[in-house]
């Protein structure tokens, strides 16, 4: 009951959001992000990591060989569900004869394929953080360890899942000669669901602040949507103007890779973005115009609502309700509350939650006793040499926070 209650939530979200302005606000992130830059990066750096990942999984089968007989159909079904079938046979052939070579390499060797795996990671990990406006990221171990075993384990998982649909796979692949009915669209629905499923995966936990998982899904099922699409127009094109093939030859296959791998790399990244916009665009006409000095006067915001909830019995606010009552975007109000958290100000209560539940923002201090003083330094004048003269006739360094609340 609980599970159909959170899909009804989530499709009423889905069907509420603002897709015009969607469209408007994922041109305006595009440019201003230059996330077409950065999903060139991201396509340079994952075609020197795509045989260290290939290499990776074969190490993977070869640990466990319960799971061997299932490698070719995992390798055939990762390339076929993500690239079009025009070069898929060509790309995998490559990939298995390079990561075939790789695995003869010596520790060095491996290591630097390795290390390469691990670069191509962190490059996803900086860039959905920037796209969230993070600022502080995992410590370097934990994201070594999280990210080490999503690249060790992720193969291995995604094995377990193919083999329990293994007569599908084994029919859709013509092991079996004829498709039951209904078999071959439950079989692309999985398909479809693995990769959609895989998206929100990425973009409810890399980025190192909180996620709705029913924005995330909402990001992961767009980003499917638009790579089936994507790779449909991809194989038309390829297949009614066959200009790479003619000039490139037999090297046809590579220019094509790269064009499809920045291809899809624009689609998650503005995935991203609109998982990461989502709650001001369901927020829609009710978010505020801020003026300048808007830092300065919501994180006065913050102090002020948080102490009128203080003696409830909730004793604080999720990030969710400061946004809905502050009428404000979470991505503005995020860096406000680390810097208000920096200060000791408030802190997050993450005391007795259950599943789903958010941590509470709570006020540690007293306003008739705490001085403006970081505040004003933080967000309006900093406080220095050249600018000391304006603190001493202001009187700032003597202003308590209750004077101004």
């Amino acid at each position: 009951m609980q599970h159909l209650e959170r899909l009804r939530g989530w499709l009423n979200e889905f069907a509420h959001v603002p897709w015009l302005h969607a469209i408007s606000t994922l041109r305006e992130r595009f440019r201003e992000d230059r996330l077409g830059l950065t999903a060139s990066s991201l396509t340079f750096t994952t075609t020197i990591a795509l045989v260290p990942f290939i290499t990776v999984a074969l190490a993977v089968f070869t640990a466990f060989p319960m799971f061997a007989k299932f490698q070719d159909v995992l390798q055939r079904w990762l390339i076929e569900s993500l690239v079009p079938d025009n070069i898929a046979r060509q790309v995998l052939g490559y990939l298995n004869q390079f990561a075939g070579k790789a695995s003869k390499l010596g520790v060095v060797g491996l290591a630097v394929l390795l290390g390469t795996a691990l670069a191509l990671v962190f490059t996803i990990d900086r860039t959905l953080n920037n796209i969230w406006r993070v600022r502080s990221v995992r410590p370097f171990a934990q994201r070594v360890l999280i990210y080490w075993a999503c690249i060790t384990l992720g193969p291995l998982l995604l094995g377990v899942s193919l083999s329990m649909t293994s007569y599908a796979i084994s029919v859709s692949r013509g092991v079996v000669g004829v498709l039951p009915g209904g078999v071959s669209l439950l079989f692309d629905l999985v398909q479809f669901l693995l990769v959609a499923g895989g998206m929100a995966a990425m973009f409810r936990y890399v980025p190192n602040t909180h996620v709705r998982w029913g924005h995330a899904w909402i990001g992961g099922v767009i980003v499917a949507v638009g790579i089936e699409v994507a790779k449909k127009g991809l194989a038309l094109y390829v297949s009614s103007v066959p200009t790479y093939s003619m000039v490139y030859g037999a090297f046809a296959t590579l220019p094509i890779l790269l064009v499809w791998i920045y291809v899809v790399w624009v689609i998650v990244l503005l995935g991203a973005a609109l998982t990461a916009y989502l709650p001001s665009l369901l927020a829609g006409g009710t978010l505020r115009r801020l003026p300048h000095g808007w830092r300065f006067q919501l994180s006065l915001e913050v102090v002020q609502h948080l102490e009128r909830v203080r003696g409830s019995d909730a004793k604080g606010l999720t990030l969710e309700q400061l946004c809905r009552v502050m009428h404000v975007d979470p991505l503005r109000l995020e860096p406000l509350l680390r810097t208000l958290t920096a200060f000791d100000w408030i802190a997050q209560l993450r005391e007795a939650l259950q599943p789903g539940d958010e941590a509470r923002y709570v006020l540690l201090i007293d306003p008739d006793t705490t001085a403006l003083e970081p505040l004003i330094s933080a967000w309006l004048v900093e406080r220095m040499a050249q600018t000391e003269k304006i603190w001493q006739i202001g009187r700032w360094p003597s202003v308590m926070l209750r004077e101004v609340l």
